[in-house]
């Protein structure tokens, strides 16, 4: 895959991933800085770096599954596997703006 097409993948990725709710807090795992990358493979197998807000979330299942729902959405992409990482935790610094400000966060 051309550089530039698998750049554009990922951006449909992350876009994709911005369907993906946290029940607890109501905003996207995206702005919630929840995602720390997305790889994508020469067969368009996908592995999503991820963290919960805290360790022993209990959404975890959830979560990935919601992850993989999405992403079986996009044709190109064919299998997801979901990698769940506790470094570096996650802190509130990690939230988009938006999420900040969704949540009456100060900046």
């Amino acid at each position: 895959m051309a550089e530039q097409e698998s750049e554009e993948l990922k951006d449909r990725v992350l876009e994709a991933l911005e369907d993906v709710i946290d029940p607890e807090l109501g905003i996207d795992i995206v702005n919630l800085g929840l995602v720390y990358g997305v790889d994508i493979d020469e067969e368009n197998n996908v592995l999503v770096t991820m963290t919960l807000t805290f360790m022993g979330c209990p959404l975890s299942a959830s979560l990935s599954y919601e992850v993989k729902r999405v992403l079986s959405e996009i044709e190109e992409i064919h299998e997801t596997e979901v990698n769940f990482v506790w470094d570096p935790p996650w802190t509130k610094e990690r939230m988009s703006r938006y999420a900040r400000i969704a949540l009456g966060l100060s900046d």
